[in-house]
């Protein structure tokens, strides 16, 4: 019997008792289908982190903060009377220690830094268009570099004299444009208060329309101009100190730094006593916990495969049992055992090949039907974000991954029939 006649006579066994392999093919189907959605989740959320990183650009630029004092120390805080707290502008809000500018000073003279900005926080009471209904909006900074996913228009020019804006989509139809082009080249009313309670309104021009995303596509942008303009109309009254604190700085680093030497950047930042994260780092972390997610699930993916790969062990221990006798005949014309372990094993991987087979098969068709349900409902506010996606290579893993485990539970049974004495086997009845 040479290598095929092995093969297909191992398929042909396996499919002699039908209901043990569907049981089986449905136990590693189970496992191997579950692998397939839960690598493609992770697939899916992770391109999509990667695709926004590449869109937003700004690779060499660093947000910076204080490292609080109760971090550096593990007994109380000394107090300074020179030192000043502001409202954090990160997502996680708080107060924090402001950055002033002996602190622009000194992160300017940290070796590898090439320029630091002050980031400048405003807070807009309204923005409006042509008289309308007046809408609360948050406005964003566009880090020079930077760039904002847009469903029309352009991006804000940093380097323009004129004032320039670009809007969150969903403002675009309460403020009364008919769709996101109408928007481009409209003015828009900002609405902002200084210190003294006086509020004041300054127009811009509407240059962008920006999608919702992992990073923007919440708050208004302004280009350089208009938010210059904006926070000094608001730190009216301040005191100089006052309007020369700010809850970060924007520190812009060698493009072509390597992932050492901004490592050895932050360290260095660390030790002057400030904090600073890239773009990547902010979004990386979504990163992180969507892999944490992904390895638990696959955990279990894994428990399954391993159940299943008993339910192997014992559909061939019954069929060794079984084909006693006619293992026995096979030994007496001549098959070595070695021939007897291949032939039991080569069921075992068929059978895994299988369920794993219709596992990823089916699993594909599932993910390409809830991308399609969801992006038109739950993540429509996400665009271009494909929650499955589907890597080859992952794919071929998962199915060689169960083969292998079906190889491993098919070892007992096929060592078992490759060492029963033929004599002995003729006689079993």
């Amino acid at each position: 019997m040479n290598g095929f006649d092995l093969i297909r006579s191992a398929i042909g066994n396996s499919l002699r008792s039908k209901t043990r392999t569907v049981l089986t093919v449905i136990a590693i189907f189970i496992g191997a289908f579950t692998l397939t959605l839960t690598s493609g989740v992770g697939t899916g959320i992770n391109d999509y982190i990667d695709s926004t990183l590449s869109s937003i650009g700004a690779s060499d630029v660093m947000s910076v903060t204080k490292t609080p004092a109760d971090a550096q120390n593990d007994g109380p805080v000394e107090y300074d009377p020179d030192s000043s707290t502001v409202e954090s502008d990160r997502p996680a809000g708080g107060d924090i220690e402001a950055i002033t500018s002996t602190d622009l000073d000194t992160l300017a003279a940290v070796p590898g830094v090439l320029s630091v900005e002050p980031a400048v926080s405003v807070r807009a009471d309204f923005v409006q268009y042509d008289g309308g209904t007046r809408y609360q909006s948050a406005i964003g900074e566009l880090v020079p570099g930077m760039s904002l996913e847009l469903a029309a228009g352009e991006q804000p020019d940093a380097s323009a004299s004129d004032d320039q804006i670009a809007i969150p989509q969903s403002f675009v139809e309460p403020l009364g444009f008919a769709d996101d082009a109408d928007a481009i080249g409209k003015t828009l009313t900002i609405g902002i208060t200084d210190a003294q309670g006086t509020q004041s309104t300054i127009d811009a021009t509407i240059v962008g329309v920006s999608e919702p995303g992992l990073v923007g596509g919440t708050s208004a942008a302004p280009n350089t101009a208009l938010l210059d303009a904006l926070h000094q109309t608001q730190s009216v009254g301040l005191t100089e100190k006052a309007a020369q604190t700010y809850a970060s700085a924007t520190v812009r680093f060698d493009p072509d730094a390597t992932d050492a030497q901004i490592a050895t950047l932050k360290a260095d930042l660390k030790a002057a006593g400030y904090d600073g994260v890239t773009v990547e780092d902010q979004i990386g972390s979504f990163k992180t916990v969507i892999d944490a997610i992904i390895l638990v699930l696959n955990g279990f993916a894994v428990i399954a495969l391993l159940a299943a790969g008993f339910g192997i062990v014992n559909t061939l221990l019954m069929s060794v049992q079984e084909r006693t006798r006619e293992i026995g005949l096979m030994k007496a014309m001549g098959m070595s055992g070695g021939r007897v372990f291949g032939l039991f094993t080569i069921e075992a991987v068929f059978i895994g090949f299988l369920g794993s087979a219709i596992g990823v098969v089916i699993g594909m068709l599932a993910g390409t039907l809830a991308n399609s349900v969801l992006s038109g409902g739950l993540l429509s506010a996400l665009p271009g974000l494909s929650l499955v996606a589907f890597d080859p290579v992952s794919l071929g893993v998962i199915v060689l991954t169960v083969m292998g485990i079906a190889f491993l539970a098919g070892t007992i049974p096929a060592l078992r029939a490759a060492r029963q004495d033929p004599i002995t086997s003729l006689r079993y009845e």
